[in-house]
């Protein structure tokens, strides 16, 4: 059989992102016409700018552009012109990928964009500022409801851990991270942290840090502990600097923050570091970061229940935003209750998408309806 995905060589554009496009190829599988544009998730400032290939895999393993394209879908997507924050340019990046692909291939009769994580807030924002380009959207995991309290949810961590565990990195500043620690990261963390925190005569400490924070993870499950730990600290770490130096300031501000839930709350609060926001730092978060909730066009959100990185309540807050402007008919949530960034089936995405196609095409669209496509997929647990 004739392979069902072509994927053509990566090009380097002058905003110097990447573009992949990959097209339906089998003989059984035609395109059908539409393209499926992807935002990728999170990838640390320090690393190079290209496709980042690991994030085009499903769980099991399956090929993201070999799953579209055998769903007749072209499947396009870009590495963006930056890493690390890449919010900001993030939606002008989707924009001209659709240019180059509609330059090369035609004019898509559809332009769904989907994306995780970061890309879930990019894919919001596309949404809501460019229908004209985009039909519809898929945004899983994303910071949609408030950017301002997701910056607070890593920085809160950070100085609740310096409190807990004083001397593992409190001699460093939550704000300002050195570069020795972004460079030893994360054998820091094993070597140092991790050995503290998880001995026995901490358990209480470790506790009263994941009640405190609001960090989720599975009652009883170490594994689960240990990675919202990790990854909570290692976004103060491996991001600090970097959205300080793309906000214009210093975004975290904890001025006012009760803390509550410890063993004494009194002295908690009394005790914790605080810190103030620079004000054009909240303002640039306001002018570009933040989601409105007003929809033209339909866009599904899903997370799972127990995500580490992006809080699940951002979908809650995103849903008040959809109610206040009335677009609710354009707004479908899906819940996954489960424990993990992302952690979605492939089951989990293919029923989402599913949700987002037959929002998009009416019933006399030539694309009748998700339902005859996705039991063609096979991709395993």
């Amino acid at each position: 059989a004739r392979p069902s995905s072509t994927c053509e060589p990566d090009v380097q554009l002058s905003s110097k992102a990447w573009v992949r496009i990959c097209m339906p190829s089998g003989s059984d599988t035609p395109w059908n016409g539409d393209l499926v544009v992807y935002a990728h998730g999170y990838v640390a400032y320090n690393q190079p700018i290209t496709i980042p290939v690991d994030q085009l895999q499903l769980p099991g393993g399956a090929s993201l552009p070999g799953l579209i394209n055998s769903l007749g879908f072209a499947f396009a997507t870009t590495s963006y012109r930056m890493n690390g924050l890449a919010v900001e340019t993030g939606v002008d990046d989707l924009v001209e990928l659709v240019n180059v692909f509609t330059t090369t291939h035609g004019l898509p009769n559809h332009v769904l964009v989907t994306g995780v994580s970061e890309g879930g807030l990019i894919t919001a924002l596309a949404i809501e500022q460019r229908p004209d380009v985009f039909s519809g959207g898929l945004a899983g995991c994303g910071p949609i409801g408030d950017f301002h309290k997701q910056i607070g949810y890593f920085g809160d961590f950070r100085v609740l851990f310096d409190y807990f565990f004083p001397h593992l990195m409190s001699d460093t500043s939550p704000i300002s991270v050195p570069q020795w620690l972004i460079d030893d990261w994360p054998h820091y963390y094993t070597a140092t942290i991790q050995p503290v925190i998880f001995a026995p005569t901490n358990t209480a400490k470790l506790d009263q840090l994941l009640r405190v924070s609001h960090a989720p993870y599975i009652s009883g499950v170490i594994t689960t502990i240990d990675t919202s730990v990790l990854d909570a600290l290692s976004y103060n770490v491996l991001a600090t600097n970097d959205a300080v130096e793309k906000l214009g300031g210093q975004p975290f501000d904890n001025q006012d923050r009760v803390y509550v839930g410890s063993a004494n709350d009194t002295q908690l609060n009394q005790s914790v570091q605080r810190f103030t926001a620079t004000q054009t730092a909240l303002n640039h978060i306001d002018a570009i970061y933040q989601t409105t909730g007003l929809l033209t066009v339909p866009l599904v959100t899903l997370h799972t229940t127990l995500d580490q990185q992006v809080p699940d309540w951002h979908e809650l807050l995103y849903r008040i935003k959809v109610i206040l402007h009335d677009s609710l008919a354009f707004h479908q949530y899906v819940e996954v209750n489960t424990y993990g960034h992302c952690n979605f089936s492939a089951s989990d995405a293919l029923g989402a998408f599913g949700k987002l196609v037959t929002m998009v095409y009416s019933p006399t669209a030539r694309f009748p309806s998700p339902r005859r496509y996705l039991p063609m997929i096979a991709i395993g647990p």
